[in-house]
């Protein structure tokens, strides 16, 4: 069987020894480190901008993998490509224009991904599927770490990898909320390939350790 990517979540650091935690992370067999931007307006809470994510970008060694739960991330794509984002990721719900969007981040030079939340139906990424590099299904609502997992997540992975694999799209899938020792057996049973682990990594007594039992599941 595959094995799973690992992207901890920054939103579950501690921010007044975030040195620290990015070096924990450096060390350890995590893929990628997942950013989380949120803007108090498409979701209900604000995370932090650009200058503290230059310093994050200079001490993290893993690809940046850059959510944005934004209006209009569109307006954006400059500042996260000089973060040295791999992949940028924009939510369905916030773009009038998602084709476009995609279009521009890829123009830019990173890859692309799309989220839904926990209410959009995978169908809705019908007609884009094939342009995407990855799908982040909400296994949470948007805007705060620590939620409890939404169990019809999984109907929605198999749901998503059928799309895919009708569709011959190359686009990975990711979840993100609510992922720990005991939900990500099951999303990887259900065909995840990248999974999303804030407070199970941040606040685990042994962050190297966490990050190695969730990558061998």
């Amino acid at each position: 069987m595959k094995e799973i990517k690992l992207s901890p979540s920054l939103l579950s650091a501690n921010f007044a020894n975030l040195q620290d935690d990015l070096d924990k992370i450096n060390r350890s067999e995590a893929d990628w480190l997942h950013i989380d931007i949120m803007d108090g307006v498409f979701v209900p809470n604000i995370s932090f901008g650009f200058p503290v994510l230059k310093y994050v970008a200079k001490l993290s060694k893993k690809p940046l993998d850059v959510h944005l739960m934004i209006v209009q991330p569109e307006k954006f794509i400059t500042e996260v490509k000089e973060l040295g984002t791999m992949l940028m990721n924009v939510h369905y719900e916030a773009c009038t224009h998602l084709h476009r969007v995609v279009q521009q981040i890829k123009a830019a030079g990173m890859q692309a991904g799309v989220t839904l939340n926990p209410a959009t139906p995978v169908c809705m990424l019908a007609d884009i599927i094939e342009e995407l590099d990855l799908v982040l299904l909400m296994s949470v609502n948007p805007g705060f770490g620590g939620q409890k997992f939404i169990p019809h997540t999984l109907q929605k992975v198999s749901e998503l990898r059928e799309l895919i694999e009708r569709t011959h799209s190359h686009a990975l899938i990711e979840v993100d909320g609510g992922v720990n020792l005991e939900t990500a057996p099951l999303l990887k049973q259900a065909g995840a390939d990248v999974l999303v682990a804030g407070n199970a990594v941040f606040k685990a007594p042994d962050m190297i350790e966490m990050v190695h039992q969730l990558k061998n599941i």
